[in-house]
């Protein structure tokens, strides 16, 4: 049995009923065997595939708080510090009912590499809470907010570990738990990014995961010699990824004709309304069916089915696994030249595997979705320098820093004989920095 094989059964044996870890992990070291069959007997003399999979600590804890009625109720939080060899753990915050350890391991497994290749100086980390957002009153989601602060922020830091915002936790969660961060340590900091302008956010962020996939797609077409204008756009989710994916698409000259969320989806052949989506989604917090209300020509569809319509280039911009092996012949079978995922593995491994197969262009979610981070570590250094950037400077970072991704992503691939083959790619040359990283700074 060779090491990565050794290093795979150990990750099951040790983490049962984690089958989305077990996942993430062996997606990425089944990609980077050409690099560890020519480093094996150094790498495997340091322990560092083990080292790397499993996490520097792991935090579970009791979030307890009052709702409306005066009833106590009780959630359980996560945080998950990955990896610090290049700098302080950085990763969202969670909120959702499937949230679990096994689930927070794979999305922290999956930054160390996103965070690597953005050739930015920060970690892998995430975490979370099974809590869910929808339908609590203000008040009830700071009472959680607090509560859950309370606990994370003995753990947490500038220069220590920075979280940011995911599904469930926008500017409102962000804003409760900074408030009560600064509360008990007694510091104004950048210890979360996607805070509010006011009081240290920076312009762009909101856009920043949907433009930079954009961004990277584009550039991934490019050098395969097409154009994203033009192009019919298939897109899944409805939250923020989503609608700025969408509209950063339509800038692009690219007719996007779908979306969707936990209850159905739309089709809009004469393209998505993002001003229509943005009202349903940010200001009424309400679900698709009310889209046909603006758009009285657009179809809309319970359950799943975004992936049945014809497309070049599809963007699963939801969650974890919604797109199928299924879905991926379905695309093929319409003639789909492009998938970038805007979400966390948003792909299964078989459907992946398809797609690659069948010479589709494939961009993970760790360099396609990248832009997020990206500009949270921008956030990052304009609160260390105390200063407030343009919209217009950070959205030129966010492309420069994309199309430096898919370069680098691709130069791996080629030079380990796999041109093409972008999650290869995106693996190895977020892997590689990493290891020298952890290799420098010896057995810690």
């Amino acid at each position: 049995m060779g090491y990565v094989d050794e290093v795979l059964a150990s990750v099951i044996e040790k983490n049962p009923s984690q089958p989305e870890f077990h996942q993430a992990v062996k997606e990425v070291l089944e990609s980077l065997r050409p690099v560890i069959d020519a480093n094996e007997e150094a790498y495997r003399k340091d322990a560092l595939l083990e080292r790397l999979v499993e996490p520097d600590r792991q935090f579970m804890f009791r979030v307890p708080w009052v709702d409306d009625k005066g009833q106590v109720q009780v959630n359980r939080g996560f945080r998950v510090q990955f990896n610090n060899s290049i700098g302080p753990y950085k990763g969202g915050l969670r909120l959702h009912p499937s949230v679990n350890l096994g689930i927070i391991k794979f999305l922290g497994f999956e930054q160390i590499f996103k965070n690597s290749l953005t050739g930015l100086p920060i970690g892998g980390g995430k975490g979370g809470s099974d809590f869910d957002p929808k339908g609590k009153s203000d008040r009830e989601v700071m009472a959680f907010c607090q509560s859950f602060m309370t606990e994370l922020c003995k753990y947490i830091g500038a220069d220590t570990d920075v979280p940011a915002g995911d599904i469930g936790t926008g500017a409102r969660e962000i804003g409760y738990m900074f408030g009560q961060y600064k509360k008990i340590r007694g510091l104004y900091e950048g210890v979360l990014t996607g805070k509010g302008l006011s009081y240290g956010g920076s312009l762009a962020r909101t856009e920043a995961t949907g433009y930079g996939l954009l961004y990277l797609t584009a550039e991934m077409l490019k050098c395969n010699g097409s154009d994203i204008a033009g192009k019919t756009v298939c897109v899944s989710g409805a939250g923020n990824v989503a609608i700025y994916a969408i509209q950063k698409a339509q800038q692009l000259g690219a007719k996007v004709v779908t979306c969707s969320d936990s209850t159905g989806w739309v089709y809009d052949p004469d393209g998505i309304d993002v001003a229509a989506l943005q009202e349903i989604k940010e200001v009424k917090r309400a679900r698709l069916t009310e889209y046909k209300n603006y758009r009285p020509n657009a179809e809309y569809h319970e359950g799943r089915g975004v992936w049945s319509v014809k497309c070049d280039v599809a963007l699963p911009c939801a969650t974890q696994n919604e797109l199928t092996l299924d879905d991926a012949k379905t695309l093929v079978a319409n003639g789909v030249t492009a998938v970038a995922e805007g979400a966390n593995m948003p792909t299964t491994y078989e459907a992946t595997q398809y797609l690659l197969e069948n010479k589709v262009l494939f961009a993970p979610g760790k360099a396609a979705n990248a832009g997020g981070v990206a500009t949270s570590a921008l956030e990052m250094s304009q609160n260390s320098e105390r200063l407030s950037w343009t919209f217009e400077e950070v959205d030129s970072k966010l492309q420069g820093i994309m199309v430096n991704i898919f370069h680098n992503m691709d130069d791996a691939a080629k030079r380990y004989g796999f041109e093409g083959n972008y999650v290869v790619g995106a693996n190895i040359a977020g892997f590689e920095k990493v290891a020298n990283a952890m290799t420098a700074q010896g057995i810690c």
